[in-house]
């Protein structure tokens, strides 16, 4: 079995099994009492093991585990206060990537991928707006129609409300008045960037899953900024 990774020391050290990494965790604290530095640590231990690791990095500090660090009176301090005495500067493996594209590898998915459901639950749909659109990807999928992005389900929509009386008897009544609101709301999106997000290629989640050629797992740290500061907008 696998050592247990060694996470830091105040009194006692501090480490976690490989086996129960899966269970909640949460790291908390007062800003500057080590909370960034923890999650590093964290993540590099796991890439040491093999793990893949992914991270949301919301202030932008997280990609600097891909370089090895330097010496400093601190780090020195810290070392002999923990009683590691076989330490070396390294980087970590790293992936970066932003739904933006701007600060690393861009994620997109198709609204064929997402789906209806999931869709829904972004658009913040009732229940009769999300059973219209449960019914447009059945139509699409009937008619062999991929669903790329966001211009792609407008187009599908308003084909749909043109000749909804046309889809009534094998589909159900398709609201006008529903479509509509469906449309108001993709531009609201549209309008936040998610005609960014969304449009091929889409993201593969074993991406996220690899090793480098020494079989360090990959630490993935999405930029998530740019999301924070629109979500600040709207």
């Amino acid at each position: 079995m696998t050592q247990s990774l060694l996470v830091g020391k105040g009194g006692k050290k501090l480490s976690v099994l490989p086996m129960m990494a899966n269970r909640h965790g949460l790291i908390d604290g007062a800003t500057g009492t080590g909370k960034t530095v923890t999650l590093q640590v964290l993540a590099e231990n796991f890439s040491r093991i093999g793990v893949p690791v992914f991270m949301a990095d919301v202030k932008g500090d997280h990609s600097e585990i891909s370089k090895p660090g330097t010496e400093h009176p601190k780090i020195t301090e810290r070392l002999n206060t923990i009683g590691i005495t076989d330490f070396s500067f390294s980087g970590s493996p790293v992936a970066l990537w932003d739904i933006f594209g701007e600060q690393g590898h861009p994620i997109r998915t198709t609204i064929s991928e997402m789906g209806p459901l999931l869709l829904s639950r972004l658009l913040n749909l009732n229940d009769t707006q999300t059973g219209v659109i449960t019914l447009i990807f059945r139509i699409a999928d009937d008619d062999g129609l991929l669903l790329l992005d966001l211009k792609d389900l407008r187009s599908m929509l308003q084909y749909a409300g043109d000749n909804s009386a046309a889809f009534t008897t094998e589909y159900g009544k398709i609201s006008r008045a529903s479509i509509g609101a469906i449309q108001r709301k993709l531009l609201a999106l549209e309008d936040q960037g998610g005609d960014i997000f969304f449009g091929e290629p889409a993201l593969n989640l074993d991406d996220f899953l690899q090793t480098d050629e020494n079989e360090n797992g990959i630490i993935n740290i999405l930029s998530v900024r740019t999301l924070w500061i629109y979500r600040m907008k709207f």
